[in-house]
């Protein structure tokens, strides 16, 4: 898969990445963060792996954006608040009405 992280283009492809990541040891998470094999590693990590690149070159929003593309599975920030209701649920909330789907 073709994406672009911090303004160069890079082919990378979920066992290109698992290759890649295979013998790094994760530090500690401080921030987001993604899931590769069975470790946890921060996704800024993991972005300076597979680009080769600094990590204050790229956003961690644009690795986030590719390793989910890619089907790593990717989670925010410990702390981070939980992605809100849409604005129908919330009123329906309010109104003390069942949860609509």
């Amino acid at each position: 898969m073709r994406c672009v992280i911090a303004r160069f283009p890079f082919d990378l492809t979920k066992n290109g990445v698992l290759e890649s990541m295979k013998g790094v040891t994760p530090e500690p998470v401080a921030g987001e963060s993604v899931i590769i094999g069975r470790r946890t590693y921060p996704v800024k990590q993991v972005g300076q792996v597979i680009t080769r690149q600094d990590r204050r070159d790229f956003s961690a929003g644009e690795v986030v954006r590719a390793m989910t593309r890619l089907g790593f599975t990717c989670l925010p920030a410990a702390g981070a608040p939980a992605p809100s209701d849409g604005a129908l649920q919330q009123a329906a909330a309010a109104l003390g009405t069942p949860r609509l789907a």
